[in-house]
């Protein structure tokens, strides 16, 4: 089926409460392969504000949230595309409707935490900020 949504247009929008359901059915395997955190329906609800999902003939196969903390620092968050529409670009342009949201909010940073290093590199994220910031982690 790629080749088939690879020629059919792809609608990256702001989602709505009526897409809930439909972004808990994306995230889903990532989320029980432990790729990505749980959500709740009241999480996604609280969040839809910032929530973006892309369409390809009224059927959402994926999904982000851009998650603001604060007007310095916001996290791209839950990235999530259908199985069947893998390789089309649509996680490309999911992160870039984040960033473009992150720029209209004058947001400083915006950061990705990810296994997939390599695809958030590929959208122009980089382990280091100016004056060579890092981000460290801690497990309580």
């Amino acid at each position: 089926m790629a080749k088939e949504s690879n020629q059919k247009p792809v609608l990256i929008r702001r989602a709505s409460h009526d897409d809930v359901q439909a972004i808990l059915s994306v995230i889903a395997p990532y989320v029980a392969d432990g790729k990505i955190l749980p959500r709740t329906v009241t999480e996604l609800s609280d969040l839809i504000d910032t929530y973006f999902v892309a369409e390809v003939e009224e059927k959402i196969l994926g999904c982000v949230v851009l998650e603001i903390y604060s007007k310095k620092l916001c996290e791209v968050r839950s990235l999530a595309v259908s199985a069947e529409a893998q390789g089309l670009g649509i996680g490309k342009k999911l992160v870039a409707a984040c960033v473009a949201l992150a720029k209209n909010e004058n947001i400083m940073e915006v950061m990705a935490i990810s296994s997939n290093e390599e695809f958030f590199q590929s959208c122009g994220f980089d382990f280091t900020l100016p004056g060579e910031k890092k981000a460290l982690f801690l497990l309580p």
